[in-house]
């Protein structure tokens, strides 16, 4: 007999909805997709941020680059533009457009200042190169082309990832002079430079307290706003004693100024000055009576100064016995001169800023003339010298480490008071900041007034006052060169540092 054979009934379509085989097949389907669809837009994004960082390190350099030449000259805006040009060359990668990046692909903006938070807009945007004091490059927008994200959005109807390029930075240029003698003068004119007008004499004057002060006036420095060295001379100190050692004292005690704005400090300390910049020329009185046998203020290795020291007792140190000091009631030497100031500054004819041109032949006369058989009268000892501050230096190494300069005089040339003497011709040069007082007015107290360059200022004399009612504090001195800053240069004793800094 036959077997029958059962017939399925056909599947309907509610069956094949409730059928579960091929499930896994359409998941992964979909989810290759998708996985695919996200490789590919992290290729096109690896890409745009290997260009955002190239981009961004390009602007960074250019940006340094150019704020190295912010340093308040008048050019310095074409310098920095130079540079930022040609100094920086750099390439990108994946974005449209040539590889290589130069000056097309950015912008300079300079500017006078920076807002207190990095947030802030940046205003005070300036042309000015004796404001320029930062800079901004910000490159020009670049577009990354998508290659396998452009499909993926293409096919997800989603928005692709920002693929515009652009960098800012901004950076800024400062100097700091370090070691400097808290001392600032009004220039005689804005252009006025040290390097150019060696030899001529200075003859600066305190400045008032109430009236704008002028070519040759002088001020200090604020000392809070100095950081002295630990362990040295000045560490510790306060009030006049720290105005004294910062004024008088030997050797490097760290001052440091910012190029860009120093603080004028109110008030002349007329009395204390005086006393703590003449330790140099070997005088002792007032605040610094003390300190005539500490090392720490010993005098220049050459004091000449026609002025006769006191023969009476004090602490030893001198030969024939007692220190011979200078008291409050000076008199001139018979048979010795100082250094001359300059015939016009003498007659009046040049007001205040000298010409270099000084009678030599007295001085010769005087401290080498034939009255006690050195030489002819008119023999010049040191005919090479030409500044007061080379004849000053050539007397120093003509007589050696502690030979007297003059013989038979009234004075030797050599401290008679300090039993201390520094080696260093430096001594008697102070280091003062020159400010253009017409373009930055001056009468007493003031912040943030930038220096136009640090003068090198050779004492010839000791400092002192005019006699007049209150009485005006005087300083001569001969310019001796560039101690650093914009005039270039560089002296023992100054230090000068070149900061420039990414700020954004």
């Amino acid at each position: 007999m036959r077997k029958l054979t059962k017939v399925r009934k056909p599947r309907g379509i509610r069956a094949l909805f409730k059928a579960e085989g091929g499930t896994i097949l359409a998941i992964w389907g979909v989810s290759l997709t998708a996985f695919l669809g996200l490789v590919a837009m992290s290729f096109d994004l690896g890409r745009i941020n290997i260009t955002q960082t190239e981009m961004q390190s390009y602007v960074d350099h250019v940006a340094l680059a150019a704020a190295g030449e912010l340093d308040g000259e008048l050019d310095s805006i074409t310098r920095a533009t130079l540079a930022a040009n040609t100094l920086v060359s750099d390439y990108q990668t994946f974005a449209a457009g040539g590889q290589a990046l130069g000056p097309t692909d950015f912008t300079l903006t300079f500017f006078s200042e920076l807002p207190e938070a990095d947030t802030d807009t940046m205003t005070g945007a300036t042309t000015n190169p004796r404001d320029a004091a930062y800079v901004r490059v910000k490159a020009v927008t670049k577009t990354v082309d998508l290659t396998f994200g452009a499909a993926f959005v293409a096919l997800s109807g989603t928005d692709g990832p920002d693929n515009t390029i652009t960098a800012t930075a901004v950076a800024g240029f400062t100097q700091f002079a370090c070691d400097v003698t808290p001392l600032m003068f009004c220039l005689p004119s804005a252009g006025y430079d040290a390097d150019s007008n060696i030899g001529d004499m200075l003859h600066l004057r305190s400045g008032g307290q109430g009236s704008a002060w002028g070519p040759g006036d002088f001020g200090f420095l604020d000392p809070a706003k100095i950081k002295v060295d630990d362990g040295g001379p000045c560490d510790g100190l306060s009030g006049v004693q720290l105005d004294t050692c910062l004024m008088g004292a030997v050797g490097s005690i760290t001052q440091c100024f910012s190029m860009r704005g120093v603080d004028i400090e109110p008030g002349q300390k007329v009395g204390n000055f005086e006393a703590a910049i003449n330790v140099r020329f070997d005088i002792y009185r007032a605040v610094v009576n003390n300190k005539r046998n500490d090392p720490d203020y010993a005098p220049a290795p050459n004091v000449i100064k026609g002025i006769k020291p006191d023969t009476g007792g004090g602490n030893g140190g001198n030969a024939g016995g007692g220190n011979q000091c200078i008291g409050g009631n000076e008199t001139t030497t018979n048979d010795t001169v100082g250094l001359p100031r300059d015939t016009c500054i003498i007659n009046g004819s040049c007001g205040r800023i000298g010409n270099g041109a000084w009678d030599r032949t007295e001085y010769v006369d005087r401290n080498y003339g034939n009255a006690n058989g050195i030489l002819e009268a008119g023999e010049d000892p040191h005919p090479n010298a030409g500044t007061r501050y080379e004849y000053y230096l050539a007397e120093i190494a003509a007589a050696g480490a502690n030979a007297p300069i003059l013989t038979g005089r009234e004075e030797t040339g050599r401290p008679m008071c300090s039993v201390n003497q520094t080696n260093d011709p430096e001594r008697r040069v102070v280091i003062a900041a020159g400010i253009d007082c017409n373009a930055n007015p001056i009468s007493g107290a003031q912040q943030d007034v930038p220096v136009r360059e640090f003068f090198k200022i050779f004492l010839t004399e000791p400092a002192g006052t005019d006699g007049a009612t209150p009485p005006n504090f005087e300083i001569f001195g001969e310019v001796a060169g560039s101690a650093g800053g914009t005039g270039g240069g560089g002296i023992a004793g100054a230090t000068f540092h070149d900061v420039v800094q990414l700020y954004r």
